[in-house]
């Protein structure tokens, strides 16, 4: 038997998951869950043969913690591109959440305010450590903004806590963001 990849493998489940489950004839509830079942059919018609413990393996092992399954459901916590938002529950927010970017953008966002661009919400770190590994995943010189994300909360901007430790909100105005 051949060995699992399995960051391959969550690689493309996240792709299934976030961005193009129509291409695996998937079709993501409204909290972006799909049976099990469903996704280890569409992997295996793709040639990738996978069974349901294979993937419960893959996500136990995950160091990212990208997915969730639960009652013979899987669901990717964030990152979606899909056009149906995928339903998420508000909670208040620390007094400061963290954006890491790069110097090139700074101008825009502190313009614009951070945007999700091609995704669904708008990804934001807990501490300044994991929002500089985040944003050094980007091309240029790092910046790390501060969110005053409790003093938006209160001016109705929606923040969502993933179990993970990843939080997510909408549009955040530039009025909230410091260098």
């Amino acid at each position: 038997m051949d060995s699992i990849d399995f960051i391959r493998l969550s690689k493309t489940v996240s792709h299934a998951l976030r961005h193009e489950p129509q291409s695996y004839n998937l079709n993501l509830d409204n909290q972006g869950w799909v049976l099990l079942s469903d996704l280890v059919i569409a992997l295996n018609s793709k040639g990738i043969q996978v069974n349901e413990f294979d993937i419960n393996e893959m996500v136990k092992l995950s160091e990212k913690k990208r997915h969730q399954i639960l009652n013979g459901k899987i669901r990717a916590y964030y990152g979606h591109s899909v056009e149906n938002k995928i339903l998420k529950y508000p909670v208040e927010p620390p007094e400061f959440l963290y954006h890491g970017t790069t110097q090139n953008n700074l101008i825009d966002i502190l313009k614009k305010g951070l945007l999700p661009m091609k995704r669904q919400y708008v990804h934001l770190s807990i501490d300044r450590n994991t929002a500089e590994i985040v944003g050094s995943r980007r091309t240029g010189d790092l910046v790390i903004l501060t969110i005053k994300a409790k003093e938006a909360f209160f001016n109705n901007i929606q923040f969502y806590k993933e179990e993970n430790g990843i939080w997510l909100s909408e549009p955040i105005p530039s009025k909230y963001i410091v260098k």
